[in-house]
């Protein structure tokens, strides 16, 4: 069983960047791996994915301002986040994609305020 950690998340000001982080326990070269972002009292939504041929794909709502990108030799995935909106704060949790249950950490607040 794989285990996710997420870290970067935190305050920023809109219009402000952000980089997220999300360590694996194991091998992740060969996995199509995926942001989520979860608002309390919504689903858990795909944000953005990377396949194991390095090609991405965006939800609309970030298209243009979130970059993902994974570095398989040291089993990490990142979410850069530009031009920050208040609608992007939620809690971001990084799976596979598609996600398995069992994979879900506890994420990593992002709250975008002035």
């Amino acid at each position: 069983q794989v285990q996710f950690v997420e870290s970067g998340g935190g305050l920023v000001q809109p219009g402000g960047s952000l980089r997220l982080s999300c360590t694996a326990s194991g091998s992740i070269s060969l996995t199509y791996m995926g942001w989520y972002r979860q608002v309390p009292g919504r689903q858990r939504d795909l944000v953005a994915r990377v396949t194991s041929s390095y090609i991405t794909n965006y939800a609309d709502s970030v298209k243009g301002r979130f970059t993902i990108s994974r570095d398989n030799a040291k089993n990490m995935v990142y979410l850069q986040m530009n031009s920050l909106k208040p609608e992007d704060t939620a809690i971001y949790y990084c799976n596979t994609y598609l996600p398995r249950v069992d994979y879900w950490g506890r994420g990593t607040q992002v709250t975008v305020s002035s």
